[in-house]
């Protein structure tokens, strides 16, 4: 049987289950407990035809031109677990496991896909066509972990959303099939959960299933239960019921207190897996309005503090959330790979590690420090609330230093 896929949620609210004409996306990611995830930020950029962009594993044809992208990701590797654009797309990647076993043979990984969906798609729609054209054309495959013993593959699941859609996308090899979804409240975890309701696939997904006979083709076509291992597509998701509770206001609060919750199992704490990272985003379906994207940067959220990120020309970059670069020495990019772990460990999440002892060991001091924080959190999250409240455009000088100066304003408080 294979390794049971790492169980990361990933949400999205339209109204009218969330406020204020706003769409609010949310991801945990969960990962192996002691990889260390950075926050980054790569601008827009244009490149000579016939140039090449390096992946995690393989060297693809680059487009002419990329959008600027901030993303949440596993520093050993190209792609990341999620992140946004500027143009108000958000993409999330869930491992899933089918009954066709993931390739073992080095392509795209389904982190690498998030990014280069993100880089080449001004829309949701154009982010999930971008995917599919890529894994057609190179196909997903290779190590999902930083381990050099063994390697662990799986499918790939994507949550796309931008200011006016959601499209949740589920693949297996190069075979995929796609749900729009434009209200109410969706929920993907590390489980496929499209059944009949497909609103785009693979053109030959339907013939390739029954050559392989698991469809008649006379039933309904239910895509979980085509590729789902025995009774695994089952209703996976205990964070949806709480954002439904909301009835109507689901904020980026409200997302923030269900990616906290361990009680639910969305907020993962396990012997191997542990939530590394977390976004949230707003998009106001106003575009006058900026989208903000909330990182935590630190292993987690209930011990993390969620910092406002908006796109604005010359933002400011933020070292202390990035990992140490290793160049061409990265053990991750010599063959064999992963002979050793270099150190990954930036500033902040150094600095976590000390607040986190402090937390077990000093009851008092902890919760202190944790209040602190949360007020902290507070006071950027009704910042942000004040500027989708403006009548006024905003000006990009004032949010240029936002989430370097949020970093910053957390690392004094540890100091």
């Amino acid at each position: 049987r294979m390794a049971a896929a790492p169980p990361s949620y990933c949400f999205v609210a339209f109204p009218p289950c969330s406020k204020d004409g706003l769409v609010v996306f949310g991801k945990n990611s969960a990962r192996p407990r002691d990889e260390v995830q950075e926050v980054v930020y790569f601008a827009a950029a244009e490149h000579d035809p016939g140039s090449k962009v390096e992946c995690t594993y393989i060297e693809i044809e680059q487009v002419p031109k990329t959008h600027a992208v901030v993303l949440s990701r596993p520093s050993w590797l190209w792609g990341a677990e999620m992140g946004a654009n500027e143009h108000g797309v958000c993409v999330a990647n869930e491992a899933v496991v089918t009954r066709e076993p993931a390739s073992e043979s080095e392509a795209l990984l389904g982190m690498d896909l998030v990014r280069l969906g993100l880089e080449r798609g001004a829309t949701a729609k154009e982010a999930l066509d971008v995917i599919v054209a890529l894994l057609e054309e190179h196909g997903q495959g290779g190590n999902y972990y930083e381990d050099g013993s063994s390697c662990h593959t799986f499918q790939s699941a994507f949550l796309i959303v931008d200011r006016n859609e959601a499209w949740v996308l589920e693949t297996s090899g190069k075979y995929w099939a796609a749900e729009k979804i434009t209200e109410g409240v969706k929920c993907i975890c590390n489980q496929l959960s499209l059944t009949t309701k497909i609103d785009a696939e693979h053109p030959e997904l339907r013939n390739y299933v029954k050559s392989q006979g698991w469809w008649n083709g006379d039933s309904d076509f239910n895509f979980s239960e085509v590729f789902s291992l025995a009774d695994d597509h089952l209703a996976c998701c205990s964070g949806r019921e709480s954002l439904e509770k909301q009835g109507g206001d689901v904020s980026a609060q409200a997302m923030i207190d269900v990616l906290r919750d361990k009680d639910s199992g969305v907020c993962v704490d396990s012997e191997s897996f542990l939530t590394t990272a977390s976004i949230v985003s707003v998009l106001p379906q106003d575009p006058s309005f900026p989208c903000i994207h909330y990182f935590t940067g630190t292993p987690d959220p209930s011990r993390s503090i969620f910092k406002p990120f908006i796109f604005v020309d010359d933002v400011k970059l933020v070292p202390k959330v990035q990992s140490p670069s290793f160049g061409n020495d990265d053990p991750a990019k010599k063959i064999p790979r992963f002979q050793e772990k270099p150190d990954r460990r930036h500033e902040l999440y150094k600095a976590h590690e000390w607040a986190r002892s402090l937390l077990e060991n000093d009851q008092d001091k902890g919760q202190k420090l944790m209040r602190i924080m949360l007020d902290l959190e507070k006071q950027g999250l009704e910042a942000m609330e004040d500027i989708l409240s403006r009548t006024e455009i905003l000006d990009p000088a004032e949010v240029v230093d936002l989430f370097y100066d949020c970093v910053d304003t957390e690392l004094k408080f540890f100091k």
